[in-house]
């Protein structure tokens, strides 16, 4: 969502810079990248170190509310995914939205692309392990009811590139604040501004024919 969907890693970025401050520390703009993808527990904990003298709760807590107050503000929409997403909801085809971010502000996203968009909502609270580790996407094959090897999984970090592949869902990368490259396991597009359902199957079948060899 953040950073596929959304680009709101610069809010979140403000955030942590303003909770760090009063804290009496300094975050730069490198400690903020090296957040990007991962779980909020993770991160709660590594602001912690930077000596934010909450719990990891009420961290993750103070983030959300502070991001949540700049996306109601403005919702910074990434090219090509809101079209992609109508389409793909034209077609009968059906959307998880799978991230790292605390339920309520996933359904505030959600909404504000409109009512009923997403079959299945996985958020950061909802699973065990957090991405990298694959639960996230496996959840949300789960309760799709579909084979995750027919999933079609779209990141921008590193620690989602890596969950979705070890997921086994065919996974596309579309680089916003992170250097990504393409690999044997995945492909990367430089953005999802007029890509299509059909460009999605294709990236489908060329994830079965290396899954099968054929």
């Amino acid at each position: 969502m953040d950073g596929t969907i959304v680009d709101t890693e610069p809010y979140w970025m403000r955030a942590e810079t303003e909770l760090v401050a009063e804290h009496g520390g300094v975050w730069t703009e490198a400690d903020g990248m090296q957040l990007v993808g991962s779980g909020l527990v993770q991160s709660a904990r590594i602001l912690q170190q930077a000596g934010v003298a909450l719990e990891v709760d009420e961290i993750i807590g103070a983030l959300t509310d502070r991001v949540m107050v700049q996306i109601e503000q403005g919702v910074p929409w990434r090219p090509g995914a809101r079209e992609l997403i109508a389409e793909l909801r034209e077609s009968g085809i059906p959307i998880a939205l799978v991230t790292m971010s605390i339920r309520r502000m996933a359904l505030q996203v959600a909404a504000a692309i409109g009512e009923g968009v997403f079959d299945v909502v996985i958020a950061g609270d909802d699973v065990e392990h957090p991405k990298p580790h694959p639960q996230p996407y496996l959840l949300a094959a789960e309760r799709l009811g579909v084979d995750i090897g027919d999933c079609v999984a779209i990141e921008d970090s590193e620690f989602g590139l890596v969950s979705a592949v070890a997921s086994g869902a065919a996974t596309i990368v579309v680089p916003l604040h992170l250097a990504l490259h393409e690999g044997p396991t995945h492909e990367l597009w430089p953005t999802l501004d007029g890509c299509t359902v059909a460009d999605l199957a294709a990236a489908l079948e060329r994830h079965h024919h290396r899954a099968t060899g054929a």
